[in-house]
């Protein structure tokens, strides 16, 4: 398979690695200081485009590759505002479009380990739920996308809560999650059910970018035998 890389930091080169030991050819790499570009004959080569860039770029790097037609996995976070239109291309417009806060395969159990518990937490009173997150010091967005699933995955199941705050002071109805931005840390996410008598905590960490970057290619490779928009729960059944 040909992948195209958008965006070619340490998150890409990492993809890249292990896209090639999979057997895959990385026919363009495009980002600001590289040659390639998507009017090249490398990004048309491609059969999908993996992107891991800046919540600021992101939204017009899949409109490049739509113009294209090209299949797009995404990892970046920050840019959910204009989801539901990345959404209408898929269902309208015939493009392909998979997307992950977090693309760990690890951490999509744990999504499910979180959903689960905040279902059986509906049971039992005198808990109060909230989380953290830390990540390194170069992520530009706070909480972290990962975090953000967590919430929605607790405000699905758990009655009483509707919304997610970084107040110090959150309102009953909000989950709070404290985001720390700590050296090189790949990515650390813990919820915690807090009583006056005990503690309830699930907690992931990463322990390199190497989870995240095999699943990403995992992903490619499901994305260019698939059509429409897309997720971890797809490729994994869950």
């Amino acid at each position: 398979m040909n992948i195209a890389l958008i965006g070619y930091g340490k998150m890409g080169k990492e993809i890249e690695k292990i896209a090639q030991e999979r057997g895959h050819n990385i026919t363009a790499r495009i980002d600001m200081q590289s040659g390639d570009a998507f009017d090249g004959e490398g990004f048309a080569a491609a059969d999908v485009a993996i992107e891991f860039t800046m919540p600021a770029a992101a939204y017009g790097n899949y409109m490049e590759c739509f113009k294209r037609n090209k299949p797009v996995v995404s990892g970046t976070t920050g840019w959910l505002d204009k989801l539901n239109d990345i959404k209408e291309q898929c269902e309208n417009k015939g493009q392909t479009f998979f997307y992950a806060s977090n693309f760990s395969v690890g951490v999509n159990v744990f999504f499910e380990i979180n959903k689960k518990l905040a279902q059986l937490m509906n049971g039992v009173s005198g808990y109060e739920v909230s989380m953290e997150e830390t990540h390194h010091i170069h992520k530009k967005d706070s909480p972290s996308g990962t975090a953000i699933t967590l919430a929605e995955g607790i405000i699905d199941q758990l009655d009483g809560k509707t919304g997610w705050t970084e107040d110090q002071f959150p309102k009953d109805n909000e989950i709070q999650i404290e985001a720390f931005r700590r050296e090189e840390v790949p990515g650390i996410h813990t919820v915690i059910y807090d009583s006056e008598v005990d503690e309830i905590i699930i907690h992931h960490s990463a322990k390199s970018r190497k989870g995240f970057a095999l699943g990403a290619v995992l992903a490619a490779e499901f994305t260019a035998k698939n059509k429409g928009f897309l997720g971890m729960g797809d490729m994994l059944k869950f």
